[in-house]
């Protein structure tokens, strides 16, 4: 006799359930990311509900307050002022700027608080883009590369865990990873935008730091999102010239990237839900179409089961706090 196959008996009650859940979700996943600017008072960001530009004070806050619902890191991102932007970007070398400066109060009032940086020229560019730029309009590799080093060793005397370079130059990780060494910051990390893309989904957060390009476009650097080998070969490559933690940005529309890299490497996975997906979630759940926190949850779990370790959003917060 054939009986009958019958996988809802593993769904009958919420504790079987629990019993053969594939996929966990938890604030030890998240990592928090926190803008922050020059002054005493914080900025509410319009484009990004729930979202602001925090003081250094409310920062340590914020931060300190996230970390106690068990959220393990915040990633830092500054909006410096229009007269500290130059071509050079020197402001990002600064070991009295903004970000060093938040780092140490990161670090002074929260030691377990894992402090991640944003390691690119944008926002200190008065160009508007992720790497310096010739008088002809070209994004210079090798001489953006050089400043990046000086801008990584700004973060790590400051007493960053790890450092992100999310600018798409090549070969800026082994220089990176030879530079910190040779500084003695053996045990700072490197968390690679490994698979950035040129998306459409950035525009909220390019408002939040007044960073859009002045003329051009980022895709002569940023990946194209019609493919999906190159981001193989980037992994590849970034392995090679020592990674410790590969990235996927955007998340949600790149599931499928976080997968191949799952099955490739065996390096930690990071992804990042990016502005345009938070406000997305944030807009429709405003219009009474969706339902924010399952949305919010389900949106994350996804990003989890495609095969990220670890994910940056702006929910880590209102999740941990969910969770609590």
């Amino acid at each position: 006799m054939n009986l009958p196959i019958r996988p809802r008996r593993n769904r009958q009650s919420a504790a079987i359930r629990d019993l053969v859940r594939e996929t966990d979700l938890t604030p030890g996943h998240l990592i928090y990311p926190l803008f922050l600017q020059e002054g005493e008072a914080n900025t509410p960001i319009d484009a990004m509900p729930g979202c602001q530009r925090w003081c250094v004070r409310d920062l340590v806050k914020e931060a300190g307050e996230a970390h106690a619902l068990g959220v393990p890191a915040v990633v830092l991102f500054p909006r410096i002022p229009d007269e500290l932007k130059t071509r050079g970007a020197e402001e990002c070398h600064h070991d009295a700027g903004l970000v060093p400066r938040a780092i140490r109060a990161l670090k002074a009032a929260h030691p377990t608080l894992t402090v991640i940086t944003d390691v690119a020229l944008d926002p200190y560019n008065s160009d508007g883009h992720d790497g310096l730029v010739s008088d002809d309009g070209r994004i210079l590799n090798d001489e953006t590369i050089e400043v990046l080093c000086r801008q990584a060793l700004c973060h790590a005397r400051a007493g960053a865990d790890i450092v992100a370079p999310s600018d798409m130059m090549d070969g800026r990780v082994a220089a990176l990873r030879a530079a910190l060494d040779g500084a003695g910051h053996t045990g700072v990390s490197i968390m690679s935008y490994t698979a950035k893309y040129a998306s459409a989904y950035y525009g909220p957060f390019r408002g939040a730091l007044d960073s859009a390009p002045k003329a051009g476009d980022k895709k002569t650097y940023q990946m194209d999102p019609a493919n999906a080998r190159e981001a193989l070969r980037e992994a590849a490559l970034d392995e090679a010239e020592g990674a410790d933690i590969l990235m996927v940005k955007p998340a949600g529309p790149y599931l499928d990237i976080i997968a191949r890299l799952r099955a490739a490497s065996t390096l930690p996975i990071a992804a990042y839900q990016v502005s345009g997906e938070y406000l997305m979630i944030k807009a429709a759940a405003a219009s009474g179409w969706l339902d924010e926190e399952k949305v919010m949850l389900e949106s994350l779990l996804g990003i989890r089961r495609a095969g990220a370790d670890m994910i940056l959003t702006y929910f880590a917060r209102r999740v941990a706090e969910k969770m609590a």
